[in-house]
């Protein structure tokens, strides 16, 4: 999977290419959907700059055999991102997790 991939699922499943993010809270990894959005006017990030943030989630979850579980997950939710609520995907890394544990993403 790669940024393409990774926003046609949003796009397929929402209708808009949201953020996303890595965020670790207490020990665990969250990828999160958030409410902003490339097609909104107030989107901080330029096209080019949102297609290497999302290549590097991507890269991301591509190391760490994730992609499976996002891609469910997605697929399977009724939640959708609105203001002030990302939709927040919980990873299971198994054993190799503090592997992965770094301080910024």
């Amino acid at each position: 999977m790669n940024a393409e991939h990774l926003q046609r699922l949003l796009l397929e499943k929402w209708g808009k290419s949201y953020d996303v993010q890595l965020r670790r809270t207490q020990g665990k990894i969250f990828v999160q959907v958030m409410w902003r959005y490339l097609e909104q006017a107030s989107f901080p990030m330029t096209v080019q700059e949102y297609q290497d943030h999302l290549e590097a989630i991507a890269t991301y979850l591509q190391g760490w055999g994730a992609f499976p579980q996002v891609i469910h997950y997605i697929q399977t939710t009724r939640d959708r991102p609105r203001l002030g609520k990302a939709v927040s995907i919980p990873l299971e890394l198994g054993e190799r997790a503090s592997e992965w544990i770094i301080e910024d993403f």
